[in-house]
C-alpha cells in the first residue's frame, strides 16, 4: 500500500489532435504533464465535499423509509464485495450536527447530498404516501447547513430508487418512470426549494445505465445487453427535461434557483497520435460516455457517432431499427438547452485505441459498440479502486472539451477524489494530498483557459459504502470505523491540506504550498494522541474507536506470527 503512495505520476508525453474547433486559448497540440501553475481561483469560488444517501445515511428501515433497489439488492447474497450493505452505513441518518461540524472544520462553502426517494416518499409514488418523518430529516439537515453558512447542493436521484417502482414498472427500462421522478422532484422544490438554490436531478446516470441494466453489477442488477442501457438512459434524459422544466415554469421564478445534472466522464486519450483511428477512437470514447447524456442536453440529440455506430451495429444484426432509442422533433426541441448548470464528476483518464468487434446476432452490447480498447499506462499511481490510476492533465482537458462542444457552460465539479483499498486506513493519506493537489491545479489551468467552473466538490467527505465494493474501498476525508456501532470519524492529512488550498483559494505561491503537505502529515501522525485525550465512556471504547485504526496491521502480523507458533508446536 506504502509503496503506492510513494509513487508519482510518470506519464508518456503525447499530442491530442481532436477533430474539433479548438478554443483560442486551448492548445491541443500541447500536454505538458509535469508543469504545476501557482495561483489563485477566482473570488467567490466555491469549496465543498459530497456524499449520497444510501452510501452514508444508514437506517434503512427507520421511521416509515420504504425499500430502496439498493437495499434489496445488497441483501443478496453475492452481488456485493463480503456481502457488506448500506443499512447502517455511517449513520448518517442520526449524525447530522456531528457531521456538520466536520464541515465546519474544513471551511466548506457547501454540501453536495442527496435525497432518498423512499424515505420521503416510501412507494415513489405521491398518492400513496408522503412520509413526514422523513421530510423533517431533511429540512434539519438543510436548515443546520444554513445556520452554519454552508449552502446545500442537492441531488434528486443518487440511484436508489424505491423498490416498488422497480416491481410494479420495470423501473428505467419504463417510460413511465418520468412522471413519478417529476412528481417526487416537485414535492422536493415544494417542501425545501424556499431554502435550496442548487438543484442536481441525476447524478452519473452513465452508472445507472450501464451498470444497473447492461452489466447488471449494480442495482437492480439486470442484464440487458445492447439495449437495457439505451433504454434507461433515453428515460433519464427525458425525465431530466421535464423536472427542468416544472423547474423553470412553476418554481423558479419564486425560488430563484438553479438547476442542472450531474454527469461523470473520463479523458479519453488517443495511443498513437499520428493514427487517424486512434484519435477518432478517443473522441467516440468521450462521446459514449459524457456526450451520451450531455449532448442531448445541450444540443437536442445524441452525438452523431453513437447513431451512426449503433444504427450499423443494429443493422448487420439484421434489426429493423437501431438499439439506440431515437428523440422526435418535437422531444429534441422539449430536451435542448434544459440545464442551468452542468455537474462533472471526473476520476481518471484512459489512453484509447481502435478496436473493432464484430456484430453477431445477440452478441452487441454498450461496450462493443465503441469499437474501441482502453489501456492505461503502468505507471500511473492506482493507490486504490482498480479503474481509478492518477491522471491530472486528464482533467484539464476533459473541462476544455466540454467547453469547446456545449458552449462553455456554467460548470460545478460534483465529485474528484481517490480511493485507498485497505481496510485498515493510514491516516497519514499523502497519495490522496498528491492527487487533490495535482487535479485542483489542473481545474485552475482549465480556468484560465477559460473554462466556467464555479466550484469544486471534494469526493467524499467520509468513508462510505462503496457500492459493490461494499466498505474495501475508502474515498473519505474522515476515516469511519465502521466495525465501531457509533461509527466515529477521524480526520486524514488530507483535511488538513484541502482545508489550506480552500483557505488560500487556491496555491498562492511554491514556498507556501511546499510546507501544507509537511503540516498535514505532521498533524496526522499525531492525530493518535489528541484522539486519546477525548472523553471516552470506557476502556473498551476507546481500544475500539483509537487503537483498532492504527495498529490492525501490526495485529495482523502478530496473528500470523501466533499461529505459525501454533503450527510449529503440532509439528
Amino acid at each position: 500500500m506504502l509503496s503506492h503512495c510513494a509513487v508519482t505520476a510518470c506519464c508518456y508525453v503525447f499530442v491530442l489532435v481532436l477533430r474539433l474547433s479548438a478554443a483560442e486559448d486551448f492548445d491541443w497540440t500541447k500536454n505538458d504533464h509535469g508543469s504545476f501553475y501557482y495561483g489563485t481561483f477566482p473570488a467567490g469560488f466555491s469549496w465543498g465535499a459530497g456524499s449520497s444517501a444510501y452510501q452514508t445515511e444508514g437506517a434503512w428501515d427507520q421511521d416509515g423509509k420504504g425499500l430502496s433497489i439498493w437495499d434489496v439488492f445488497s441483501h443478496k447474497k453475492g452481488k456485493i464485495l463480503q456481502n457488506d450493505t448500506g443499512d447502517s452505513s455511517c449513520e448518517g441518518y442520526y449524525k447530522v450536527k456531528d457531521d456538520i461540524s466536520l464541515m465546519k472544520e474544513l471551511k466548506l462553502n457547501h454540501y453536495r447530498f442527496s435525497i432518498s426517494w423512499p424515505r420521503i416518499m416510501p412507494t415513489g409514488i405521491r398518492a400513496d404516501h408522503v412520509n413526514e418523518r422523513g421530510i423533517k430529516y431533511y429540512d434539519e439537515l438543510i436548515d443546520n447547513l444554513l445556520e452554519n453558512k454552508i449552502t446545500p447542493i442537492v441531488t434528486l436521484y443518487h440511484w436508489d430508487l424505491p423498490q416498488v417502482l422497480q416491481e410494479k414498472y420495470g423501473g428505467w427500462q419504463n417510460i413511465s418512470m418520468v412522471n413519478h421522478f417529476n412528481e417526487f422532484a416537485n414535492l422536493c422544490f415544494e417542501r425545501f426549494g424556499n431554502r435550496v438554490k442548487y438543484w442536481i436531478t441525476f447524478n452519473n446516470p452513465w452508472s445507472v445505465a450501464v451498470e444497473g441494466y447492461e452489466t447488471g453489477e449494480h442495482a437492480p442488477g439486470l442484464k440487458l445487453r445492447g439495449t437495457g442501457a439505451y433504454r434507461a438512459a433515453h428515460h433519464i434524459i427525458k425525465a431530466h427535461a421535464k423536472v427542468w422544466h416544472a423547474y423553470d415554469t412553476q418554481w423558479r421564478a419564486k425560488q430563484k434557483g438553479l438547476l442542472g445534472i450531474s454527469l461523470s466522464g473520463d479523458w479519453g486519450e488517443p495511443v498513437d497520435i499520428s493514427n487517424s483511428k486512434d484519435i477518432e477512437a478517443a473522441e467516440r470514447y468521450v462521446q459514449f460516455y459524457m456526450g451520451w447524456f450531455a449532448t442531448p442536453i445541450f444540443h437536442g440529440d445524441y452525438p452523431q457517432v453513437m447513431k451512426d455506430f449503433i444504427g450499423r451495429k443494429s443493422s448487420q444484426q439484421g434489426l429493423s431499427s437501431s438499439r439506440l432509442p431515437t428523440f422526435s422533433t418535437q422531444e429534441k426541441s422539449y430536451i435542448k438547452g434544459t440545464s442551468d448548470f452542468l455537474g462533472i464528476g471526473h476520476f481518471t483518464t484512459r489512453y484509447v485505441t481502435q478496436k473493432n468487434y464484430p456484430s453477431g446476432r445477440g452478441g452487441s452490447s454498450y461496450f462493443t459498440d465503441r469499437d474501441l480498447a482502453e489501456l492505461v499506462d503502468p505507471r500511473w499511481p492506482d493507490p486504490g479502486s482498480e479503474w481509478l490510476y492518477s491522471v491530472p492533465w486528464g482533467f484539464r482537458r476533459l473541462l476544455n472539451f466540454v467547453k469547446t462542444q456545449y458552449g462553455n457552460p456554467l460548470i460545478y465539479v460534483t465529485e474528484n477524489g481517490v480511493s485507498e483499498k485497505i481496510m485498515c486506513t493510514e491516516l497519514c493519506d499523502d497519495w490522496r494530498i498528491q492527487y487533490f493537489k495535482d487535479y485542483i491545479n489542473e481545474m485552475l489551468k482549465a480556468i484560465k483557459d477559460g473554462v466556467n467552473v464555479h466550484g469544486y466538490t471534494a469526493w467524499s467527505l467520509l468513508d462510505k459504502f462503496e457500492w459493490d465494493e461494499g466498505y474495501s474501498e475508502r474515498f473519505g476525508l474522515y476515516y469511519v470505523d465502521f466495525r465501531n456501532k457509533n461509527k466515529p470519524r477521524y480526520p486524514k492529512a488530507s483535511v488538513q491540506y484541502y482545508k489550506r488550498i480552500i483557505g488560500s483559494n487556491g496555491f498562492p505561491n511554491q514556498r507556501e504550498v511546499d510546507s501544507w503537505k509537511r503540516r498535514a502529515i505532521e498533524t496526522c501522525s499525531s492525530s493518535n494522541q489528541l484522539l486519546a485525550a477525548d472523553p471516552l465512556t470506557s476502556h473498551m471504547e476507546m481500544v475500539t474507536e483509537i487503537v483498532v485504526p492504527t495498529v490492525c496491521t501490526l495485529c495482523i502480523l502478530l496473528s500470523a506470527v501466533f499461529l505459525m507458533f501454533l503450527l510449529r508446536r503440532r509439528n
